[in-house]
């Protein structure tokens, strides 16, 4: 008699102590499905973390197109990961319209300060744009801080950002706006 429990012991053949098998039975597809959850779960955690992969970097000072896009030099770059109203879309605040598209366009020319800003290219959309994650002369995350500033809103990142300016009112969340997204839809807009 030892210490511990009364475990019944495997001798490597599938069973244990007086013939029986050890089998999940009904459970064992139950095991798996959590297991496979977990993995999964796992997975999506280490990818949130891990940084993403960097084409290559672009640096210089933007021309902006709206609040998501500009050029630097020749370079076509589009803001990852968020969507900024269009230069020509206009909002609701107050029951008034005002252009939110142009504002939009001022606060990411405001946050870049009109110093030289460093891109880093993730992948080329199908409009052949850079899709980028930029950063200001201080080092500070654009895409991050337009979403933040409720200028943008989450495109696939950012998500946080945009629940907290959501929650404060900022920007186009202190009236009512249709999605960047739908609107170029609804104006046969495609970038």
């Amino acid at each position: 008699m030892g210490f511990g429990p009364s475990w019944p012991q495997n001798t490597g053949r599938g069973r244990g102590r007086r013939g029986q098998r050890f089998s999940l039975g009904p459970n064992r597809n139950a095991a798996r499905t959590v297991a496979l959850i977990l993995l999964g779960i796992a997975a999506a955690a280490i990818s949130r973390c891990a940084p993403a992969i960097v084409e290559g970097s672009i640096d210089g000072r933007p021309r902006l197109v709206d609040g998501d896009s500009f050029f630097m030099g020749q370079t076509e770059v589009r803001m990852q990961g968020i969507d900024a109203p269009e230069g020509r879309q206009n909002c609701t605040r107050d029951g008034r319209e005002w252009r939110c598209g142009e504002e939009a366009k001022r606060t990411l020319q405001r946050l870049t300060g009109g110093q030289p800003i460093r891109c880093d290219i993730h992948s080329t959309d199908q409009h052949g744009r850079k899709l980028a994650t930029c950063f200001s002369a201080s080092g500070s995350n654009l895409n991050a801080a337009m979403v933040a500033e409720g200028y943008a809103v989450a495109f696939g990142a950012y998500e946080s950002e945009e629940r907290q300016a959501k929650s404060a009112r900022r920007g186009i969340w202190a009236g009512e706006f249709e999605r960047p997204q739908d609107w170029r839809r609804r104006n046969n807009s495609g970038s």
